[in-house]
């Protein structure tokens, strides 16, 4: 059984650090009175096979790409924010006795735990945060659990460690949603909007998150993303993403790529938001949402706003975390103005630095 700072407060500045099965972004924040200014911010591309299945498998690959990518970036800070997956965590409020010490509360928590999760509690990684009394007993306290498998973790912590930095938080990623969607609110939406969906299109999974509020109460995540688009372009048509984006920009894509492979993988995109919608309809009190919200490296695709709204009946819109941040003197802004869709969780990560 081990302790890690699942919920704890960063005692310094953090970068938030996003890593995925494809590649890993960062961004370093500071604060002024209305606004935050971007100080560092930069991605690049994971070695194949460096995560498979949200396992690390190749540790010393992240941790040199971790080093390339803070040298690129210019950042300073050495403490580093990340999140782990919703569907490798469980949360729980319980109630305990109050006046417990951290020690007492620890010993409690991991009788707790040891009900709802199948591993010897040796395996087991948690952390906890003492809220509220109970409503109906002044004598309990509200203890809310995070925990998961120490192996999630372990070589994260140390792919981080050997790239030189300080591992000061770990967030869980419906969280981090709720954090960056802060800033998404301030932007101009629409009018009475209280049930919103974020789905995020990502190279391997596609997550979709349900917040009420602001409030996250629903997460699902499925495998299906960019990569698919990716595999096909080059099975019809010979050429990496890389040599795609290029003719793109020179204008000479192959003339069936809209009708025969772009179309075909927004509909099926479609369809994973029509069928997570239908799951969440189906297990909640609700039966429409007020807003969609796209991100991820995939959000901007040609048509694909109009494509939704047209087939779901949603207000559609490309979630741009960075569009009103300003950005230090120091950093170099090329291709910043189109990486905001896909910054949401770094953003969202490096916000705990002003919690």
């Amino acid at each position: 059984m081990t302790l890690f700072n699942f919920s704890s407060t960063p005692s310094k500045s953090v970068l938030g650090l996003d890593i995925s099965s494809s590649a890993v972004k960062l961004i370093e924040l500071s604060s002024s009175v209305d606004c935050y200014q971007i100080n560092a911010c930069h991605s690049l591309p994971l070695p194949i096979n460096t995560i498979i299945d949200k396992d690390i498998i190749n540790v010393n690959a992240l941790a040199q790409t971790l080093k390339q990518l803070v040298v690129e970036s210019g950042t300073k800070l050495k403490n580093i924010a990340v999140a782990v997956p919703d569907v490798l965590v469980i949360s729980k409020e319980i109630e305990l006795p109050a006046g417990l010490t951290d020690l007492q509360l620890e010993a409690q928590i991991a009788l707790e735990i040891s009900e709802h999760i199948a591993y010897p509690i040796e395996e087991i990684a948690f952390d906890f945060e003492v809220m509220v009394p109970s409503e109906n007993n002044q004598n309990l306290t509200k203890v809310l659990v995070t925990a998961c498998l120490q192996k999630n973790i372990e070589n994260l912590k140390q792919a981080i460690d050997a790239a030189g930095f300080t591992l000061d938080a770990i967030d869980i990623q419906s969280y981090v949603i709720e954090r960056a969607f802060r800033l998404i609110q301030s932007q101009p939406i629409q009018d009475d909007c209280q049930l919103v969906a974020i789905a995020d299109i990502g190279a391997t999974t596609f997550n979709f998150t349900l917040l009420v509020d602001g409030r996250a109460i629903y997460s699902r995540e499925q495998l299906f993303g960019g990569k698919q688009l990716v595999e096909e372009i080059q099975r019809r048509y010979g050429l990496s993403w890389d040599e795609f984006c290029k003719a793109q920009y020179e204008g000479v894509i192959p003339h069936d790529y809209e009708s025969n492979v772009l179309m075909p993988f927004k509909k099926n995109l479609i369809e994973h938001i029509i069928r997570a919608l239908q799951i969440f309809y189906a297990s909640s009190d609700y039966n429409h949402i007020d807003q969609l919200f796209l991100v991820g490296g995939l959000s901007a695709l040609q048509g694909l706003v109009c494509d939704i709204e047209a087939t779901v009946s949603v207000p559609t819109k490309v979630a741009n975390i960075l569009a009103d941040m300003p950005i230090s003197k120091e950093l170099n802004c090329s291709g910043l103005a189109d990486a905001g869709p896909a910054m949401l969780l770094a953003v969202g990560l490096a916000l705990r630095s002003f919690d």
